[in-house]
């Protein structure tokens, strides 16, 4: 994996307030803005073509190891997934489940994306569009910054790069 995408603390630049979650699509980087002109900045893996989100919202939900349910869209492109359905329960949580060891929950507007900040055990996926959507973290990664982001913490995804 290139070095640029281990988590590290970096000068802000994001220009939002602290506490605020900013993901620079196109750079594949999540930065988490801190106190004092300084940002925690994650590598992340995107969504491929076709399959991305922007915009404001907020982490409205957050959970330890959670079950993945794939959305009906992503069940009619690949059959194969409707054993994971939210009709068959999902997912059991775990290691190999694709939303890892935790996941942040992006709402707007009082519903759910269906997007999300996740936990993935496939590290070498960070840097890349893969996805089918969601921002990808390797665990360790997901694991600190699910200890660091409370409950309806504001976050901006940009799908044009920012101004560094």
């Amino acid at each position: 994996m290139n070095p640029e995408y281990l988590r590290q603390r970096v000068a802000d630049p994001t220009g939002e307030a602290p506490g605020t979650v900013v993901v620079d699509t196109p750079r594949r980087f999540l930065y988490l803005v801190e106190n004092g002109g300084t940002a925690l900045r994650y590598g992340v893996g995107i969504g491929r073509d076709g399959f991305s989100w922007e915009g404001n919202g907020y982490i409205h939900w957050r959970q330890h190891w959670p079950r993945w349910k794939p959305p009906s869209e992503m069940i009619a492109r690949q059959p194969e997934l409707e054993k994971y359905s939210v009709a068959n329960g999902g997912m059991d949580p775990g290691l190999h489940n694709p939303l890892g060891a935790r996941a942040l929950y992006i709402f707007q507007n009082g519903e759910d994306t269906l997007y999300r900040l996740h936990g993935n055990p496939e590290w070498q996926s960070i840097g890349k569009a893969v996805s089918s959507g969601c921002v990808r973290l390797m665990n360790q990664d997901i694991v600190d910054l699910y200890d660091r982001v409370p409950f309806h913490a504001p976050i901006v995804v940009h799908q044009t790069p920012m101004a560094v």
